[in-house]
């Protein structure tokens, strides 16, 4: 206990104040002797609080210069674990107290028993006593410590006449000079006090501090294995779904490439001569290359795709996959050569066939000369002999590039048909390869974060199992230790509400 030049006149002597504490400290400690102490010191002034505007300064300094030898502070001049002896709660006539009027009297009063209530402004207000009584009833209804609260009502700075605060200054004179007012001060600290700690056991004992930070982590766990469930159905869904369109559209784009060769490839068939026949195999070769090449490196683009789309990394080629080997470029299929060389009886029956047919024209061309002109007919027979010779070579040369022809569009018709067998291959096996590397990929991945998720899941029930064990420790001790409280709180307000009957629930 701190005293700050308390005159004899004015409060108790220190030797009575701390027999009074004394005997206060004993109602506890005969049920409890482990409580010493609420915690609290109670300094010998009088606190002055009130809402803004209530007129507190005020009536604080009209009773500073009445009452010179009371010390009188506000709120701020009380530090941590310091207790005025009296509290004089200032409120305004003006219109009843409110909610936020009623907890700071119940914050400024926690550990003092004397609490005077004073409505101010009663010359500006008629109304006050209405005012007055509203307030007190107000308060007893909030706590029935209120209800032997004294009201008073004061004009500490009027407009006009004098200060009115004798009423006040005799009332607070008498009880300061209470001998048992030291003993009830205490005594409202210790309930206050033992309040405070039941309520505390009783808080950790049901674990309600806690309450919020496991429904936190309750509902973590269960976001992290529902985020676990879709993530993998998600992605599940996500590759089977993309291989599946990777494979109808690159086959779409195989059997595309296939005939549009086979068209323009036979485009140039039905426009090949001769010369060209030589060269033409090497050239559909070429074209034949160029397709694989095209549809390798279409597919190898799309599976790229795919694999980012997945935020996967992209399957290698086919040639190096799974043999740690640089890639190589897609192999293109055997193809025959077209069989232009194996027709010897088409030939001889062709030169048969020509042979006549310039026999004939030339036989024609000699007698109509010879008709014309019966002179010319060796001449004639010359100029038959040569225009069937050439006629027959003609035929001969036609009919055999007509074959060839023939032979090459069927040719290239067989060799397209094999290499779509070959590029559907090439595609089918590329997609089957690349989903056997996503998949495996995926679910590499899916291990990793499932590990992740474990161990996020296990730190999880880690700290839920602390906070259990933890709660279920604190209800131990409170069911230890809440029953002496009780009866040590029991006993104090016994002893501070007895003489009234209240029983300051």
């Amino acid at each position: 206990m701190t005293d700050v030049e308390t005159p004899p006149d004015a409060a108790v002597s220190s030797r009575t104040r701390d027999d009074h504490i004394a005997a206060a400290d004993a109602v506890v400690a005969a049920i409890d002797p482990g409580l010493n102490s609420p915690g609290v010191a109670t300094r010998d002034v009088v606190l002055v609080a009130g809402p803004w505007l209530a007129g507190s300064t005020s009536v604080m300094a009209a009773l500073r210069d009445r009452m010179p030898q009371t010390v009188f502070v506000e709120s701020t001049e009380l530090v941590a674990g310091e207790a005025p002896a009296a509290v004089v709660f200032v409120v305004s006539a003006a219109a009843p107290m409110t909610e936020s009027d009623c907890a700071l009297v119940d914050l400024a009063s926690r550990y003092t028993d004397l609490v005077v209530g004073v409505v101010s402004k009663i010359d500006a207000h008629r109304d006050w006593r209405d005012v007055r009584d509203a307030d007190s009833a107000i308060l007893t209804e909030r706590d029935a410590r209120y209800a032997r609260m004294p009201w008073v009502g004061v004009a500490a700075a009027p407009d006009l006449g004098e200060p009115q605060l004798d009423e006040l200054v005799d009332l607070l004179s008498a009880q300061l000079a209470d001998p048992d007012i030291a003993r009830r001060n205490r005594l409202r600290a210790w309930e206050t006090r033992l309040e405070a700690v039941i309520g505390r056991y009783e808080a950790d004992g049901s674990g309600a501090d806690r309450q919020a930070r496991v429904d936190v982590l309750r509902e973590r766990r269960v976001e992290l294995a529902r985020a676990r469930r879709l993530t993998r159905t998600e992605r599940s869904i996500a590759l089977r779904s993309q291989l599946q369109q990777a494979r109808v559209q690159l086959g779409y784009f195989a059997r595309n490439r296939c005939n549009s060769v086979r068209t323009e490839l036979q485009e140039d068939v039905a426009g090949i001569n001769r010369r060209r026949i030589p060269a033409f195999e090497e050239y559909v070769r070429r074209r034949a290359e160029e397709v694989v090449h095209d549809v390798d490196e279409g597919v190898t683009q799309h599976l790229s795709g795919v694999a980012t789309e997945l935020e996967l990394t992209a399957p290698p080629p086919m040639a190096s996959a799974g043999a740690g080997l640089p890639a190589q470029p897609a192999v293109v299929p055997v193809l025959p050569s077209p069989p232009l060389k194996s027709r010897t009886p088409e030939t001889r029956l062709m030169l048969v066939l020509g042979g006549g047919f310039g026999l004939g024209v030339a036989v024609a061309v000699s007698r109509l000369l010879a008709g014309a002109a019966p002179k010319l007919a060796v001449a004639g027979l010359v100029v038959g002999a040569v225009v069937g010779l050439l006629l027959a070579v003609w035929v001969v040369g036609t009919r055999g590039l007509l074959h060839d022809r023939a032979v090459l569009d069927r040719w290239v018709g067989e060799i397209t048909t094999t290499l779509r067998s070959a590029v559907e291959e090439l595609v089918a096996t590329r997609v089957l390869a690349a989903e056997s590397a996503l998949t495996a990929e995926s679910a590499a991945r899916e291990e990793t974060e499932s590990a992740a998720a474990a161990e996020k899941t296990a730190a999880i029930d880690a700290e839920l199992r602390e906070h259990a064990i933890a709660t279920a420790r604190a209800a131990a001790q409170r069911d230890r230790r809440i029953p002496p409280l009780r009866r040590a709180l029991g006993a104090v307000r016994a002893d501070l509400y007895g003489n009234s009957g209240a029983t300051g629930e």
